[in-house]
C-alpha cells in the first residue's frame, strides 16, 4: 500500500514538473515570437528590437569579483537568432533558380540601417542582366523588420543573409558596443587614468577613445572578408570572383556582364592585377567611345574601394596581414587596406578598373557626410545618366586602353579610432571563431 501512495506521489509530481516546463517553454517562445512583430515599433528604442537593458555598474578594483552585465533578455534571444542563422546558412530562392553555375560571381552587400538606400540597391540589382546567375549574400549588423522585408523581396536570384555577431545592436551596454564604464572620447589620458575607466590605457594616436559606432564598420568588413571566404560551407572551395558592395552603391544593368570581360581580360593582359573594381566617383556623362575601355594603375583607397572584386588568391594574401590589419590606428577599413599595401602585402595591389563605372555611390550622408540625404534625387540622376547611354552598354569585348606608371600610395594620414586593445584583439579573433 505504501509502495503505491509512494509511485503516485511520484507520479504527481511528475505531471507538474512536465506542466512548469511546457508552461516556460511556451512564454519563450511567445517572447521569440514578439520580437519579430514587434521588431519595426517605433516606440522600441527607436530603431530595432533591443531595449536596453539595466546594468548594475560595479567600481570594484580589478582583483574584486566583478559581475557580469544584466543583459536584457530581448537581446539574448537577438544573439541566439544570429547564431543559429549564421549556421544554418539557409539560401533562399533554390526552388526557383536551380541550375546557377558553381563557381560564378558571388556579391556581398554590407548592410547597416538605411532601408531606403538598401531599396534602391535591391532596385539596380532586379534591373541587371544575368543576375540568375548571381549568389547574393546580404551582411548584416543590424537586425530590422524593414530591411528583412525588403530583401524577401528579392527573387530574381539566389540570396544568403550572414549576420555581424559583434554589432552594438547585440552588446548595447557592453563592449563592442557602449560600455557605460568606459572612457569619454575627449578625456585627457591622465584624467581618465584617475576616473578609473575601462581603456584608459588604450587612447588613439589622437588621444582620444573609442566609439563604437565609428568601430563598429571596420569591425564588420574584416569579418565579413573571413566569413565569406572560409566559413560559408556553399563556397567552400569556391574559385571565383567575390564582388564587395555596400548598401548605399547603384549598380548598372550591365555590371555583371562587364565584370565577366574584365575578368577575361585580366587573365588574359594583366595577371599581375590584384583587384577589379567596377568604379570611382567620377560621373562620366557620356559612354561613348569608352563603355569597353579599361584601365590600369595603382590601387588608391579613396578611388578604389567601391566595387571591389577579390579572388581567392588575393583574400589569402590579405588574410595574412590580420595583425596589421587589426592593430592599424585608423577605423576606415579601406584607408587601412592602403596601409596593407604598402607595409605587410607583398607588393602593392594592382587595379583594372573601366574607364566608365558601372557602379554608383548614392549615399551622400553616412559616417562621413553631415549634409541632409536625398537617395531618391541621387538616384534619378543616376538612372537618367544610364538611362542616356544605354546604347553603349554590354560591349562584346573590352581591352586595356591605359596602363599608368606604378608607384606605390601610402596613406597621407592616418585617422584614429581605433587604439583600444579590446578592439586589436577581436578583430584578430575572427579568424578563431565559428
Amino acid at each position: 500500500m505504501r509502495f503505491r501512495i509512494y509511485k503516485r506521489k511520484v507520479f504527481i509530481l511528475t505531471l507538474v514538473v512536465a506542466a512548469c516546463g511546457l508552461a516556460f517553454w511556451n512564454s519563450g517562445r511567445q517572447k521569440k515570437n514578439e520580437l519579430f512583430v514587434q521588431d519595426s515599433d517605433p516606440n522600441r528604442n527607436g530603431k530595432g528590437f533591443v531595449s536596453v537593458g539595466s546594468r548594475r555598474i560595479s567600481n570594484e578594483t580589478a582583483g574584486d569579483k566583478v559581475p557580469k552585465p544584466d543583459v536584457d533578455n530581448a537581446t539574448l534571444v537577438h544573439r541566439s537568432i544570429v547564431y543559429q542563422l549564421n549556421f544554418d546558412q539557409t539560401i533562399k530562392n533554390l526552388d526557383k533558380i536551380q541550375n546557377r553555375p558553381r563557381d560564378d560571381l558571388v556579391v556581398v552587400v554590407q548592410v547597416h540601417d538605411r532601408p531606403e538606400y538598401l531599396k534602391l540597391l535591391i532596385e539596380s540589382l532586379r534591373k541587371a542582366k544575368n543576375i540568375e546567375n548571381v549568389l547574393l549574400i546580404f551582411s548584416h549588423d543590424f537586425w530590422s523588420l524593414e530591411i528583412n522585408q525588403l530583401i524577401s523581396s528579392v527573387n530574381f536570384c539566389q540570396v544568403l543573409q550572414i549576420f555581424f555577431p559583434f554589432n552594438i545592436q547585440l552588446y548595447p551596454n557592453e563592449f563592442p558596443g557602449n560600455d557605460p564604464k568606459d572612457c569619454p572620447r575627449d578625456i585627457e589620458k591622465s584624467a581618465a587614468v584617475k576616473l578609473g575607466c575601462i581603456n584608459a590605457e588604450y587612447p588613439d594616436s589622437f588621444g582620444h577613445y573609442r566609439e563604437a559606432k565609428f568601430s563598429q564598420t571596420k569591425h564588420h568588413w574584416w569579418w565579413k572578408l573571413h566569413f565569406v571566404w572560409e566559413r560559408v560551407k556553399v563556397l567552400k572551395d569556391y574559385s571565383g570572383l567575390v564582388l564587395f558592395i555596400e548598401e548605399d552603391h547603384y549598380l548598372s544593368p550591365d555590371f555583371y556582364h562587364v565584370l565577366k570581360n574584365m575578368w577575361s581580360e585580366r587573365n588574359k593582359e594583366c595577371t599581375d592585377c590584384d583587384v577589379l573594381t567596377l568604379g570611382n566617383y567620377a560621373r562620366v556623362h557620356t559612354f561613348s567611345g569608352k563603355a569597353d575601355k579599361l584601365e590600369v594603375k595603382t590601387w588608391k583607397s579613396t578611388e578604389h574601394n567601391m566595387g571591389m572584386a577579390l579572388n581567392r588568391e588575393t583574400y589569402q594574401k590579405l588574410i595574412q596581414c590580420t595583425d596589421a590589419f587589426c592593430t592599424y590606428d585608423d577605423y576606415n577599413w579601406d584607408w587601412t587596406l592602403q596601409y596593407l599595401t604598402v607595409t605587410c602585402l607583398p607588393k602593392f595591389w594592382k587595379v583594372m578598373i573601366p574607364e566608365v563605372p558601372r557602379i554608383y555611390h548614392t549615399g551622400d550622408c553616412g559616417m562621413h557626410h553631415k549634409q541632409s540625404c536625398s537617395p531618391s534625387t541621387e538616384s534619378a540622376k543616376i538612372k537618367s545618366l544610364l538611362n542616356n547611354n544605354q546604347q553603349y552598354m554590354f560591349p562584346e569585348s573590352m581591352s586595356i586602353s591605359n596602363r599608368y606608371s606604378m608607384t606605390a600610395h601610402s596613406p597621407h594620414v592616418k585617422n584614429g579610432g581605433w587604439g583600444d586593445i579590446r578592439d586589436h584583439e577581436l578583430c584578430k579573433s575572427y579568424r578563431r571563431l565559428q
